[in-house]
């Protein structure tokens, strides 16, 4: 288990194993590849992130993860895997977000990626996100650090 502060400074907890904090977390979280480049969104308020959200009454992590890339960024999930489980201690409500590695078989365009102005590909992540203010503080931590190098694994 990986213990550091956020973007925020509250304290996050990651860890590698099976929902250590929650079998039923209501966030999620997508590092996803196409063609060989990452992809990610731009949401319209934080910049660029990889694509995530909130599970929707009556669907499971993995689904809300399949559905939030595809609404966000057009993309469809070809295979999805779980990496990890995060707990974030906020100072106004705690948040347990899964994690997943997804590889995306095609890009659709659509009318609308919600929240977002939808997919950005890119051939390299920078090594220097925390410093560049078009990213979201969500790829500002420790999480993405640790994940990436579970997902290493896994290409």
């Amino acid at each position: 288990m990986y213990t550091f502060k956020d973007y925020y400074k509250n304290e996050v907890k990651l860890s590698f194993e099976d929902q250590p904090f929650s079998e039923h977390p209501l966030h999620v979280w997508v590092i996803c590849v196409y063609e060989d480049k990452w992809l990610l969104t731009e949401h319209k308020e934080r910049g660029i992130e990889f694509p995530g959200g909130k599970v929707e009454k009556g669907e499971s992590a993995k689904e809300a993860a399949i559905r939030e890339v595809k609404e966000e960024t057009g993309g469809i999930v070809e295979q999805i895997n779980y990496i990890g489980q995060y707990f974030v201690s906020g100072k106004s409500e705690n948040v347990i977000k899964n994690v997943y590695f997804a590889t995306v078989s095609s890009l659709e365009q659509q009318a609308t990626y919600y929240e977002t102005n939808g997919p950005v590909l890119l051939e390299v992540l920078p090594t220097d996100v925390k410093h560049r203010e078009e990213f979201s503080f969500m790829m500002k931590d420790g999480v993405l650090k640790y994940c990436l190098s579970h997902v290493k694994r896994l290409r």
